[in-house]
């Protein structure tokens, strides 16, 4: 499969029907927060959310026909580069589009003056937790804002420099 990668405004209308899937995706994986505290669910909602003044770059993989087959963001946490949001249709899963959209964000990172990359996953997303060991990610201590409402989250850090 060919794409091309597209750097996008947060709020591309692809970009956000990506989301949309990927929301959809986690609420079948983990549920819908319904069989918990209502608080609790908003503290989570709240730890997921995106500023749109933190993003530092959003990236879609596009087909020749301008349909976008995936999607990926780049933000700071605080003094943290953190990839947010990666996800890849599934008829362009296993074509090396995630693997694309992760080494441009790493790049991004890098030139930005990143020492290093961080995300979160959770332990209901194999594939993505395969995907980013086998890109050189290795696992850190749950970090905030998911400590209180994801312990169950799968964090991860890429070095981007030799020190």
């Amino acid at each position: 499969m060919t794409v091309d990668l597209e750097a996008v405004v947060w709020n591309d209308p692809r970009a956000v029907a990506l989301r949309r899937l990927m929301d959809a995706d986690m609420v079948e994986r983990y549920g819908d927060g319904r069989e918990e505290p209502p608080e609790l669910t908003r503290k989570r909602a709240r730890a997921l959310s995106v500023r749109t003044d933190d993003i530092r770059a959003t990236l879609l993989a596009v087909q020749d026909d301008g349909a976008a087959v995936g999607h990926i963001a780049l933000r700071m946490l605080g003094d943290e580069w953190e990839v947010k949001r990666l996800i890849v249709l599934p008829v362009a899963r296993r074509a090396g589009v995630a693997r694309r959209l992760l080494n441009e964000v790493e790049e991004i990172a890098r030139r930005g003056g990143g020492r290093r990359v961080i995300l979160q996953a959770g332990d209901r997303q194999p594939e993505a937790v395969a995907l980013y060991e086998s890109s050189g990610y290795t696992r850190i201590p749950v970090y905030e804002p998911y400590v209180e409402t994801m312990p169950w989250s799968l964090c991860f850090e890429k070095r981007l420099t030799s020190d």
